[in-house]
């Protein structure tokens, strides 16, 4: 486990270091203590996960960065990330209320949801079920 996690470090900081050396913005750091999802690199490329590592998502219809558009039946497919009724924004990570009063975490003002379709962490099976939901990634 420590090697894993040792050889995601690195890869996480050759990334950054790749991205800032060929003029593009390095991934922003959102592995920060208390942070409701981390960074990870897996095959399907370095993307966001909750903390049990399943793959985080987001959906094209959440445009106005405070307000979900996946309600009622969606929600049986894309499960919203969940955040505490106290949570406060930490980073890139914000809250928002959904119509139901509950509240999840949005990164970047994007609501972030699981995939009903994974079953195991590092699952991406979501990623083509439609053009409309997109694994979350550091560079949106």
């Amino acid at each position: 486990m420590l090697r894993l996690a040792m050889i995601t470090a690195a890869v996480l900081f050759s990334a950054s270091t790749a991205l800032a050396d060929e003029g593009g913005t390095a991934p922003p750091a959102a592995n920060v203590q208390g942070a409701p999802a981390q960074i990870i690199a897996t095959s399907h490329g370095i993307m966001l996960v909750d903390r049990k590592g399943m793959t985080l998502y987001y959906f094209d219809r959440d445009d106005t960065g405070n307000k979900s558009n996946c309600d009622a039946a969606c929600t049986q497919r894309w499960t919203p990330l969940a955040a505490p009724a106290d949570a406060q924004a930490i980073g890139d990570f914000t809250v928002i209320v959904r119509s139901d009063g509950s509240k999840m975490w949005a990164y970047r003002y994007r609501p972030l949801y699981t995939s009903q379709a994974d079953k195991a962490p590092g699952d991406a099976n979501g990623a083509g079920a439609t053009t409309l939901w997109h694994i979350a990634r550091p560079t949106y």
